[in-house]
């Protein structure tokens, strides 16, 4: 009996934290002027397309999962959810489980982040959400 609560203890310890934290509350500003152009493009590049792209495979994308790719706006809406709650910040929280390896953003690029999420990821500047 002894022996199974050991490996239970064990098995409890091996859990591994996640990099999921909590949504960032991040609101949208009437003055933003992020855009993927301006931003989202420059960010993905810098920080996250070494690992989320499609054109990567197996071990190339260092874990990243599958269908969680950054390389074009439409791969980034997909999951904006997960890269709010692992990447950005906000009143809320200040999230930096994403990326794992340098570089890493600033603080006030993670809040960007959030707020061009929160503005609904315009592509240019004509197409802030409200």
């Amino acid at each position: 009996m002894n022996r199974a609560l050991v490996l239970v203890l064990m098995l409890a310890a091996c859990k591994s934290e996640s990099i999921f934290g909590p949504p960032t509350e991040s609101t949208c500003p009437p003055s933003s002027t992020l855009t993927y152009q301006n931003f989202g493009k420059p960010f993905m590049e810098a920080y996250c397309t070494k690992c989320h792209a499609v054109a990567l495979r197996g071990d190339e994308r260092m874990g990243a999962p599958s269908f969680h790719d950054f390389d074009t706006i439409y791969g980034i809406k997909a999951v904006s959810n997960h890269i709010d709650e692992t990447t950005a910040a906000g009143p809320a929280a200040t999230n930096e489980g994403m990326p794992e390896d340098a570089p890493f953003p600033t603080r006030e690029e993670r809040r960007q982040l959030g707020e061009w999420i929160a503005c609904g990821m315009p592509q240019d500047a004509g197409s802030a959400a409200p």
